[in-house]
């Protein structure tokens, strides 16, 4: 794994696969700028040795060229979060770009274009991977929220420098030895929760971790997947009934393994799908019909929280219920709570998908947890034990 520690980039052309895809208002500026802070450290890194900063990102999913979906509506949220003037290129490949990049001097940041706006980029386009590299004379992937796909930026253009001049950004660097530090090294006893929608989704990570952890919490919609499998009752409750088999081969893995497995044993449930519903707590088995488990219940919650104060390392991804109402985010919210006091105890831990990192942000708790992971669908292939595309590139 070559880092930018090990380069002094004086007088050189670095070209920087940046995770700029930020949410943007009606006005298009920055809601959340997460992403650009957490590509700052690369960014100062190359500049402070005297160096020329190339950053290239995707932003949405556009259609060809649509100007709501330009880069240059961000630039003056990168300009705050760096603390200086960066330039921005109307293209990310061509004549332009290339006469651009010319007249950079050390010190120097360039903004490309959309990589998105053209189609060659998902493609993982060689000829477009070989257009972007002649930019520069080092590529730094940083963008570990797209490590998973093998575009053209992230993957095929790694193709192009040889592995003196290629490297992990500090982002990414930072990325993949908190998940080795969670999965392969973690002190133990290793606790992963893994909530969320549909079994269907993290069958990969449920099997991976059943091999890594000692304890494994199932919460959220794909609890119900499980609790069904088990013979419960789960009244109105989302399920996936194709899924059932594979959740029972599953629990007999996890029973063969000699993990502890935490499944629900009460729960909110709901009279409709809505924040303004009906609600009361009931243990597992006792749904009524055309009634819905929306949360976790308080006992649940007692049991969670007295397994995650006795683990080391704590690996959470994904809600424990409907965690965009109010109504049902107390269980989400618990979790977090509970996380974030073990990890002042000493704990190790690891948070990453949406609605976890976004509970952690609303409970204050971004400075007691371990690491919080930038990443989706990369964190989820890498908990699963894949190979990644865009790591990969760079070995």
């Amino acid at each position: 794994m070559k880092t930018l520690d090990q380069i002094n980039f004086k007088n050189k052309k670095a070209l920087v696969r940046v995770d700029f895809n930020v949410p943007l208002n009606d006005k298009f500026e920055v809601t959340d700028n997460t992403r650009i802070v957490a590509a700052k450290p690369s960014i100062d890194k190359i500049v402070a040795d005297g160096g020329i900063a190339i950053l290239m990102s995707h932003l949405g999913r556009p259609k060809g060229k649509e100007a709501k979906f330009s880069l240059k509506h961000i630039v003056p949220e990168v300009e705050k979060v760096l603390g200086r003037k960066i330039k921005f290129a109307s293209d990310s490949i061509g004549q332009d770009v290339e006469k651009a990049v010319e007249a950079l001097k050390p010190g120097d940041i360039l903004l490309l274009e959309n990589l998105r706006f053209y189609p060659e980029e998902k493609k993982g386009d060689v000829d477009f991977a070989k257009s972007l590299a002649k930019l520069a004379d080092y590529y730094v992937n940083d963008a570990f929220g797209t490590a998973h796909r093998a575009h053209a930026s992230t993957a095929v253009i790694a193709d192009f420098f040889d592995k003196e001049h290629k490297a992990f950004g500090k982002l990414l660097e930072k990325e993949v030895k908190s998940i080795q530090k969670a999965l392969g090294e973690g002190n133990r006893p290793i606790t992963a929760i893994i909530g969320g929608a549909k079994v269907s989704s993290k069958i990969g990570v449920i099997e991976n971790l059943i091999d890594k952890v000692d304890n494994l919490i199932i919460v959220g919609g794909m609890a119900y997947t499980f609790l069904k499998a088990l013979g419960n009752k789960i009244g109105d409750s989302i399920v996936e009934d194709d899924k059932i088999d594979l959740a029972k081969k599953i629990l007999e893995k996890i029973r063969a393994k000699g993990v502890r497995l935490i499944l629900p044993v009460d729960l909110v449930v709901a009279d409709k799908f809505s924040n303004d519903a009906n609600t009361k707590v009931v243990s597992i088995g006792q749904i009524p019909d055309h009634w819905q488990g929306l949360d976790i219940g308080p006992e649940t919650i007692k049991m969670i929280d007295a397994v995650i104060q006795d683990s080391k390392t704590i690996i959470w991804n994904g809600p424990a219920g409907v965690f965009e109402f109010e109504k049902f985010a107390h269980g989400t919210e618990s979790i977090g709570l509970s996380i974030g006091k073990a990890s002042v105890k000493g704990a190790y831990s690891l948070v990453g998908g949406g609605d976890s990192v976004a509970a952690v942000k609303k409970l204050g708790l971004t400075d007691k947890i371990s690491y919080i992971s930038t990443g989706g669908g990369a964190l989820l292939e890498m908990l699963e034990g894949k190979d990644l595309p865009g790591i990969k590139a760079l070995m």
